[in-house]
C-alpha cells in the first residue's frame, strides 16, 4: 500500500517527511488544521508499526522526530478518549463489561445491512471495515507479552482462533481479504484509507494506541471483550444482508466465521481475560472499562455518521 492522501498541513507534513524526509514542524499540533488531520496523521505513523508503506523505508518506523509527533498526537487523543468514555469504579468488573456491551443500543450498521442497504451501501461499508479488519486481531497481540497466568493463556486462546487455528486458509484477516476480492476490492489499494471517514481512522487508532503502550494493556483487553461482546448477532445479520444482495459468497462466509466464534470468545474474552487481569492488577479496572466504552462509543459514531449520509 502507497501512503494516503494527506487530509490537511500537519497530514501533509507526516507524509513528506516518510517520502522525501522533509522537515516536521517543531510544534504539529500548530499547524494541525482540523480532527480528522490528527486522526490520519497519527494513523499514518502507526501503520508504520503494521506492515508500513511501498513507498516509505521500513526504517522510519523508529524515527525519533515522527516519535516525538506520535507522541504529541497520541496525548491529545487519549485525554479526548478519556474525557469522553471513563466509567465509575466498580468491584464487578465482569458485570460492568456485560453492561457496557448491552448499553449498546444506538443505531445499528448490521441491521440496516440485513435488511434495508443497497448493494453501493453495503460495498462502501466492507471498504471501510477493512481498514481494521485487514489487520484483525492484530493490535491486541502487542498485548500478549504483557500478561501472565490465565488472562495470558486465554488471550492466546482466543487469538488462535482469530489466527486460523493452525490452518493459514482461516486466517481472520485473511479471509476478509478474499472477500473483498471476490467483491472486486483490491486489499492492497490505498483508496480503502483515502475513502475511509475520520470515524474509521478514530476506531483504529483507539486500537493502536491501546496496544502499543503497556500501561493501556487494561484498555485494550477491555476493548477486546466490548468488541466481541457485541459482533456476533451483528455478523450473522452482515451476512443475512450480504446474501440478500447477491454478493459474494466468500464475504458472507467471513461474517458468518464470527457468528458462533464471537459467542464464545465473548465468554473467554470478559472472564477469563478481563477478570483475572482486574484480579491480579485491581488498579487496571478502570481501564478495562475505558477501553469497552470506547469501542462502543466509536462504532456508534460511525454508525450514526453512514445512516445520516445514506438516509440523505
Amino acid at each position: 500500500m502507497l501512503t494516503p492522501k494527506p487530509r490537511g498541513r500537519l497530514s501533509e507534513a507526516v507524509i513528506d517527511h516518510l517520502v522525501d524526509r522533509a522537515p516536521l514542524p517543531a510544534d504539529p499540533l500548530e499547524v494541525l488544521d482540523h480532527d480528522e488531520d490528527l486522526q490520519l496523521a497519527l494513523w499514518t505513523v502507526y501503520e508504520l508499526a503494521y506492515r508500513g508503506f511501498d513507498d516509505v523505508d521500513d526504517a522510519m518506523e523508529w524515527d525519533p522526530d515522527l516519535l516525538r509527533v506520535r507522541r504529541d498526537l497520541e496525548q491529545v487523543f487519549e485525554a479526548e478518549l478519556r474525557a469522553r468514555c471513563t466509567q465509575p469504579e466498580t468491584d464487578d468488573v465482569v458485570t460492568a463489561l456485560f453492561d457496557i456491551a448491552e448499553s449498546d443500543d444506538g443505531p445499528s450498521l448490521a441491521h440496516h445491512v440485513q435488511r434495508k442497504a443497497t448493494k453501493e451501501q453495503v460495498l462502501q461499508l466492507l471498504r471501510m471495515r477493512s481498514v481494521y479488519h485487514l489487520k484483525e486481531a492484530d493490535p491486541t497481540t502487542w498485548t500478549l507479552p504483557r500478561l501472565t497466568g490465565r488472562a495470558r493463556a486465554a488471550l492466546v486462546e482466543l487469538q488462535y482462533d482469530e489466527f486460523g487455528a493452525g490452518r493459514p486458509d482461516r486466517v481472520h484477516q485473511d479471509l476478509f481479504a478474499r472477500g473483498l476480492q471476490a467483491c472486486g476490492i483490491d486489499p492492497a489499494s490505498r483508496r480503502l484509507v483515502d475513502e475511509a471517514p475520520v470515524q474509521v481512522l478514530r476506531q483504529n487508532n483507539a486500537l493502536s494506541l491501546f496496544g502499543l503502550h503497556r500501561r493501556l494493556r487494561g484498555a485494550s483487553l477491555g476493548h477486546l471483550a466490548a468488541f466481541e461482546a457485541t459482533s456476533s448477532v451483528p455478523s450473522r445479520r452482515m451476512a443475512r444482508g450480504i446474501q440478500r444482495l447477491g454478493l459474494p459468497q466468500e464475504m458472507a462466509d467471513y461474517y458468518l466465521e464470527h457468528v458462533e466464534a464471537d459467542a464464545i470468545h465473548e465468554q473467554l474474552a470478559i472472564r477469563e481475560i478481563c477478570a483475572p487481569l482486574v484480579e491480579g492488577e485491581p488498579h487496571l479496572a478502570g481501564d478495562v472499562l475505558l477501553g469497552a466504552a470506547v469501542c462502543v462509543a466509536l462504532e456508534a459514531d460511525l454508525a450514526e455518521h453512514l445512516l445520516e449520509e445514506w438516509s440523505a
